[in-house]
Parts: C-alpha cells; sequence; structure tokens
C-alpha cells in the first residue's frame, strides 16, 4: 500500500537559463514532487507517459524508493514536452512550447494499492481530474491541492469545489489574489479558509511562503542561494518535501506542519542548484538537516 500519494505530470522538459540548457530532460509536477518527497517517505505516483519516455527515468524514481504502478504507459502519442526559457528575473518562466501529447487525455487511475492512502497530493492538474481522484481514494488523512493561473481562468468553479474537499490549499501570491479577487493575501487566504480547507500556504517565490490556519499565522524564509541555475520544479518540490515529511512523520497538526514547510523551502532551494533532478540526485539526508538548521538560525531574533 502506497501512504502517500501524489497525482500529477511526468514530463520532458527543454529549458535554457543565463546559466546553461538542457534538452527532454526529465521534468513534470509528479515527478519533481514525489522525488522530492523520496527523502521522507515512500511516494506511489500517478501520471501518463508516451512510449518514448526514457525506462531510465522510472528506474531513477524506483531506485528512490518511489512506487511507479500509477505511471501509465498510452501507446496512442508522445510524452508532455515542455520549452520554455529563463532571463535574470527567475521567478517568471516564459514558455516557448506546449505539447501536452499523451497528457491531454489523460485520466487518473489509481491501482488499488493507492486507494487507502492517508495522504495526497493533487499537483496542478484539471480540477475536474482532481475531483475524480478524491473519488477514488478511501479515506485520507490530509490533502494537499496545488492548481495554477490557467485553471483559475477556465475552471473557476470546479476549482472552488475542489478547494472545499481539500485539507491545504497551496498558491503562489498572484493565484491566491487572481482566485479570491483581493490584492490582500490575507483576505485571500480568509476567503480560502472559509471554505473549508484548514490550513493554506502562500509561496511567494525568493520571499518564502506564508502558512495560515484558523487564528494562527506562520512566515517562514526564503534560503539566500548564491547559485540558482534552474528553478523549474521548485515549486512541487517544495509541495513534495512538505507532504512527505508528514507522511513520513504520520502526522497532520500544525506544529509539524510548519516544520514541512521549511523542509520543503530546504529541498526546493536545493532544486534551484542545478537542472532538471541533477541536484535533489545528488542531495543526501544531512545535506537536509544542516540547511534546515541554517533556516532555524536565520529566524533567530
Amino acid at each position: 500500500m502506497a501512504k502517500l500519494v501524489i497525482v500529477g505530470s511526468v514530463a520532458l522538459d527543454t529549458v535554457k537559463t543565463p546559466f546553461g540548457h538542457v534538452k527532454d530532460a526529465l521534468g513534470g509536477a509528479a515527478t519533481y514532487s514525489s522525488y522530492a518527497a523520496s527523502f521522507f517517505s515512500k511516494p506511489g505516483i500517478v501520471g501518463v507517459v508516451g512510449p518514448d519516455f526514457p525506462k531510465q527515468h522510472l528506474e531513477l524514481l524506483q531506485k528512490r524508493g518511489i512506487n511507479t504502478e500509477g505511471v501509465a504507459v498510452d501507446k496512442s502519442g508522445k510524452t508532455f514536452r515542455w520549452e520554455g526559457y529563463y532571463e535574470y528575473d527567475m521567478n517568471e518562466a516564459k514558455t516557448v512550447s506546449t505539447e501536452l501529447g499523451v497528457f491531454a487525455s489523460f485520466k487518473p487511475q489509481l491501482p488499488q494499492s493507492y486507494r487507502d492512502a492517508e495522504y495526497v497530493f493533487l499537483a496542478n492538474i484539471d480540477p475536474e481530474l482532481q475531483l475524480d481522484v478524491l473519488r477514488q481514494v478511501k479515506k485520507p488523512r490530509l490533502v494537499l491541492l496545488d492548481t495554477m493561473n490557467y485553471w483559475i481562468s477556465n475552471k473557476k468553479r470546479q476549482l472552488l469545489d475542489v478547494v472545499k474537499r481539500v485539507d491545504v490549499v497551496l498558491l503562489n501570491d498572484a493565484e491566491a489574489r487572481q482566485l479570491f479577487e483581493t490584492p490582500n493575501l490575507v483576505k485571500a487566504a480568509a476567503s480560502a479558509l472559509k471554505l473549508g480547507p484548514k490550513f493554506v500556504i502562500i509561496k511567494k517565490g525568493e520571499h518564502g511562503a506564508l502558512l495560515f490556519g484558523d487564528g494562527s499565522h506562520f512566515s517562514a524564509p526564503s534560503y539566500p542561494l548564491e547559485t540558482i541555475r534552474d528553478p523549474t520544479g521548485c515549486g512541487d518540490s517544495f509541495a513534495g518535501a512538505l507532504i512527505g515529511y508528514l507522511a513520513g512523520k504520520n502526522t497532520s497538526d500544525e506544529k509539524e506542519l510548519r516544520k514541512a514547510i521549511i523542509y520543503g523551502s530546504v529541498v526546493a532551494s536545493f532544486n534551484a542548484e542545478d537542472f532538471s533532478l541533477e541536484r535533489l540526485k545528488r542531495l543526501a539526508a544531512a545535506d537536509i538537516e544542516k540547511r534546515y538548521k541554517e533556516f532555524e538560525r536565520i529566524r533567530e531574533f
């Protein structure tokens, strides 16, 4: 049985930044988040690829203890591909092309061994598909939701239906303002909490993250990186490490959630130091703990 299930995209990315370039590198929201989660627990992943997807990529995930039983191979087309670039403002990716391939007809099907999962991460996919995933899991202890501005613009009603059914909502600051039609992040979080979630996390990129609960607030710092080569997948790495930590600790209380946010920030900061999963491949538990302690010192006053 997979205690943690992550549903989202598995992709091949072509990325250019001022510090390098990769072609058809392993990417996708489910890929980054499951790899990040694997430092704390053993997740199961749900996604779809085409027959062109390199076998060694699946083997890499499996070697990290990630269950890939839920990754379907659809022979009708090619793997989802994204091409983009960053300029010196590394907070904004500029898309060159998106080829959805088999991801366009993706219908998540959870293996029976996934349906008793206690922790679920609904990565950035169509909110109607996210609702379908929720119908397939039996009684999860904690569900984390991510989304993007495209779904806010095109399927807002369905997205709000998902928000009502999850425990933690994850948005960046622009998405929070757009979804709840306010420039004020505190008001946006309050509006989200009224719909039913226990917590709202608002990511602020290089400026850290905010956690809002019922009458509580926590501000997490960012890590002052000297080397940023490619920020692709940092948000997904943050989410994956966060829910992976909670699953590993078998908890969902606010005290541990605050720690989980810091661990998410730690893993995301490492992810930005190289392209694709290259930095995370070299990452050790001791590296994570050392940077976690640095985050603690950043917050001392």
